[in-house]
């Protein structure tokens, strides 16, 4: 899909996005189902087992005996239409952190609120985040000292930009880090009707950009803003801009995996005419996904496939995605 074909698309989304926005903006939202966080989870995934607590007891997720205290937690919310048992989001992102024994990973699991009319689940972002906070602070409660990275697609981007700083309002202190795939765009255009993520929601703000303009944020957000592919809003190897959308994903799920953090190397742009030209500073770098340098600022251009392997890193490691341990479960779910 070249520009000519993309271009249309953008033109509706605006319209859209300008509809949506103005609506919040004047407070006219239709009533629409808001979340009970009652009827909110953790799932926290192991390779033989996913343990499911409700998000006001989340005290029961750290203390369980296969919950490790001495390793950092991570924890993905997913996007619209996204539901814990029905999401290719989390199957991969999922697949791959099974690979790193090292890392709590736990998947929020916001039952049908973000599986709804897209208004209404754009809308309950906010009210999901605010609960995805009040977990964490259950958590901070036992394991004060633990290192939190939240990962967010689409409009669970916001989800986690709005539980960063909640979870700063609530505790004083700002998680770790907040990654976000693809933000959504439609809806999240006035800041004071809803904000979404933004620089400043956690200590490290990294976001990759795969379908910008249309039904993603085009803009940096925050403090590092990955552009693989270069500004396009159709990535290498896609014909549709849901392929696109998911890109983000499949990019960050891929460097997960053990010896594949390096596949991804980002070049500094400093305009945005450089990254349009695709002419940014090869000197100046930064490993996009799991692993990012925690120095790098701005805006980066990363060189990528059309298929898998996505990574074009000629220094990283030619091992391959599936080369992690095999694990022997020796207990049912």
């Amino acid at each position: 899909m070249n520009i000519f074909t993309a271009f249309p698309l953008e033109v509706a989304i605006n319209v859209i996005d300008t509809v949506c926005s103005s609506t919040m903006y004047i407070g006219s939202v239709p009533p629409q189902i808001t979340p009970d966080i009652t009827k909110m989870n953790f799932q926290y995934m192991t390779p033989c087992l996913n343990y499911t607590v409700p998000l006001l007891k989340a005290e029961k997720l750290w203390n369980h005996p296969r919950f490790r205290k001495n390793r950092k937690l991570v924890i993905l919310a997913t996007g619209w239409t996204n539901t814990v048992n029905d999401s290719e989001t989390i199957a991969m992102i999922s697949k791959a952190f099974m690979c790193r024994p090292g890392v709590n990973f736990v998947i929020v699991d916001a039952a049908y609120y973000v599986d709804t009319l897209y208004k209404w689940s754009a809308f309950n972002t906010d009210l999901i985040g605010e609960h995805l906070a009040v977990g964490l602070q259950h958590l901070v409660e036992v394991m004060p000292f633990i290192e939190i990275h939240l990962i967010g697609h689409s409009l669970g981007a916001h989800i986690m930009g709005k539980a960063g700083r909640s979870f700063e309002r609530l505790t004083g202190h700002l998680v770790a880090r907040i990654t976000g795939l693809d933000p959504a765009k439609p809806c999240f255009r006035y800041e004071k009707a809803l904000p979404g993520l933004m620089r400043g929601d956690a200590k490290l703000v990294d976001i990759i950009h795969s379908n910008i303009g249309i039904l993603a944020k085009r803009d940096p957000m925050g403090d590092i803003d990955f552009y693989p592919g270069g500004v396009h809003p159709i990535k290498p190897g896609c014909l549709s801009i849901g392929c696109s959308h998911t890109r983000a994903v499949e990019y960050f799920a891929e460097s997960v995996y053990p010896r594949q953090e390096s596949s991804y190397l980002g070049w500094k742009c400093h305009s945005w005419k450089e990254l349009e030209w695709r002419k940014c500073d090869t000197l100046t770098t930064s490993t996009m996904g799991y692993v990012i340098n925690w120095k790098a600022k701005g805006i980066y251009y990363v060189d990528v496939n059309g298929k898998s392997p996505f990574g074009k890193n000629p220094n990283s490691p030619k091992r391959g995605r599936l080369d992690c341990v095999k694990h022997r479960c020796k207990y049912k779910n």
